[in-house]
């Protein structure tokens, strides 16, 4: 067990709502073992996603990389051995793990929905013609586009607060975060208003936070595997399992939310082209031991419905 002489390394990105999400990992890791708050080390890293000056000019995600910009970093410094866990937002994670790596701990899922986030009005729907709204995820971008598509989008970049500022400032009349983040980060006075599913299906895994480790590293697999939640990991593996077999990255827009109903699982997804112009979206259930096959199933069935060249904008 970790000692405040042999402190366990928390990896993290430095942003308040990371900095959150690592809190919450060692506070679980303290109630789970006993252990004092010097028994754990927050070590912060900053990520290519978290590049101030690409951040301040807007520019989008897909012309930086791919989903790799803000986990490559942390995962370096597990291997080399510099931290022992990395903590994650799970909508960020490539569905592939460098090799030595792996990802099998993760945290209660938050509300998985999107939010909208306007001063005077309630829904996107309420938006006057031609409103100018601001984002930088594709998937929001081109889910907002296929429903208005008389509404004008434009680059949103940085964490919650820079993106906050942003819309008071005027850059935009309505901007979208995460549920999940804003629960987490607890900030008074946002105007924020739950986006139904059928409006906005969320990214994959969006809302919950994985903690990764290395393989050769039983004593930290012991301690995460007495804070992981078996229900966010059923509902995971059906989601990431889809994002796999569409090969979705940042340049993707794709959305996917598995459910549980006791023994049963549903899993809703959804593609686009970027610009919204075309939308494919369907869902399947079944016992959620079979989760991974589901996910692989249903992206098998909207590629097969979309046809050749849909992903030709790579």
């Amino acid at each position: 067990m970790p000692t405040p002489n042999s402190p366990l390394k928390i990896g993290t990105r430095g942003s308040p709502l990371a900095l959150a999400q690592a809190f919450e990992t060692r506070e679980r890791l303290m109630a789970a073992f006993s252990l004092p708050e010097e028994a754990f080390e927050i070590c912060i890293i900053k990520t290519t996603g978290d590049d101030r000056a690409m951040i301040a000019a807007d520019r989008p995600l897909k012309e930086i990389g791919n989903k790799g910009l803000f986990t490559k970093e942390i995962e370096e410094a597990l291997i080399a051995g510099r931290i022992d866990i990395a903590v994650h937002s799970m909508k960020d994670m490539p569905t592939e793990q460098p090799e030595g790596l792996i990802l099998d701990c993760y945290l209660p899922r938050e509300d998985p929905r999107d939010a909208f986030i306007c001063h005077d009005h309630g829904s996107i729907h309420n938006l006057p013609m031609g409103a100018v709204v601001g984002s930088s995820s594709l998937r929001r971008r081109a889910q907002l586009l296929h429903r208005r598509p008389d509404l004008s989008v434009v680059e949103f970049r940085g964490n919650l607060q820079t993106r906050l500022k942003k819309l008071s400032d005027g850059v935009a009349t309505a901007t979208f975060l995460a549920c999940a983040g804003l629960n987490r980060m607890k900030i008074p006075g946002v105007p924020m208003f739950p986006i139904a599913e059928e409006d906005m299906l969320p990214a994959i895994a969006q809302g919950a936070i994985g903690i990764e480790r290395r393989i050769d590293d039983p004593t930290t697999q012991e301690m995460l595997a007495a804070i992981h939640d078996h229900d966010t990991g059923l509902r995971l593996a059906a989601e990431r399992a889809f994002l796999a077999q569409l090969d979705g990255s940042c340049e993707t827009p794709i959305a996917g939310l598995a459910e549980l109903d006791g023994e049963n699982l549903r899993l809703r997804g959804e593609i686009l082209k970027p610009d919204g112009s075309i939308s494919h979206a369907g869902e399947i259930s079944g016992p959620v031991a079979d989760g991974a096959t589901l996910g692989r199933a249903l992206a098998d069935d909207l590629l097969a419905r979309a046809g050749d060249g849909f992903f030709d904008w790579h």
